[in-house]
């Protein structure tokens, strides 16, 4: 059995997915499209290798920031650590808030790669800054305004893939991917969704977002620069990190970006919330609802 257990940023996945593992002798794997790279712990809100109790998680610190990772790499690593999990008798969670990332593996979705690197080059050359974002964001807006409601327009990878599925095939990603949503999925799966009251998890971004502060997040992004890295890369447009490096460049003063981060994170949790709304064969877990954690883990194993 494959297990997932997502939900919004900051609404307390971490904790949940060690108590779940220890119930079902699982292994993790992480849908996070930023805790995949090394040296990017604080702004990703990574978990620390003592909060794991034991409890192997994969797909964390395995490639530097300057290797794209991309939902078809996420997809075959996933594949191939389910069933490496599961031949070892234990059970794989996914866990984590990439919704799409999560779908990509849940129902094989087709990435039939008949790239144009040309074509990718070119575009990931007019990402490189913030206006031609914006440009790529609005070329997108043309041929695939659903897409483009889902996708913010800092997100360039989405954005460049959306845009070379329609240069290759002539129809949107969007009308393709509803396609795929349809499938039947080839694993038998529980999909848990935590959430909780919207205003307690906006407060708890913004604690968040504050701690990150204080345990030195621009420090993480100096350490960073100083290693080679710069913020043109895909992993250096993730919340918390962009606008670290637009602060560093003089482009606005801390508590500005201080304040960026919390909002730019608020209007991500809402499109993850939007994103898994649409999902289907969700189990849904209001913490609201639950007097403890113990009690939220009961109600997920009662489930299979």
């Amino acid at each position: 059995m494959l297990l997932i257990l997502t939900g919004p940023t900051a609404v307390g996945k971490t904790a949940l997915s060690i108590a779940l593992a220890r119930a079902v002798q699982g292994e993790i794997i992480s849908a996070d499209s930023c805790q995949v790279y090394k040296g990017m712990d604080i702004g990703s809100a990574k978990i620390r290798p003592e909060e794991m109790e034991g409890i192997p998680h994969h797909l964390i610190d395995v490639y530097p920031p300057d290797q794209p990772f991309h939902v078809y790499a996420f997809q075959q690593e996933a594949k191939r650590l389910i069933r490496e999990i599961e031949q070892r008798g234990h059970t794989p969670i996914i866990v984590g808030g990439t919704g799409f990332y999560i779908q990509s593996v849940l129902y094989d979705i087709d990435f039939s790669d008949t790239v144009d690197n040309g074509y990718r080059e070119e575009l990931e050359k007019i990402a490189s800054t913030q206006e031609g974002k914006h440009a790529l964001w609005l070329e997108l807006k043309k041929v695939d305004p659903v897409y483009c409601d889902e996708c913010h327009e800092n997100n360039a990878k989405r954005i460049i893939r959306a845009l070379e599925f329609y240069r290759q095939n002539g129809y949107p990603i969007s009308e393709h991917n509803a396609r795929e949503r349809e499938k039947k999925s080839p694993y038998d799966f529980r999909y848990f969704v935590l959430t909780m009251d919207r205003q307690v998890l906006y407060e708890r971004i913004n604690a968040r977002v504050d701690q990150m502060m204080e345990e030195g997040l621009v420090e993480e992004v100096m350490r960073l620069r100083d290693m080679g890295y710069t913020p043109d890369l895909l992993s250096m447009q993730a919340i918390g990190y962009k606008e670290v490096w637009q602060y560093l460049d003089g482009q606005m003063d801390l508590a500005t970006a201080t304040e960026q981060i919390k909002e730019n994170t608020r209007h991500f949790a809402k499109r993850q919330l939007t994103w898994f709304r649409r999902e289907k064969d969700v189990i849904w877990l209001d913490k609201d609802r639950f007097s403890s954690e113990e009690a939220i883990l009961k109600e997920m194993l009662s489930k299979f």
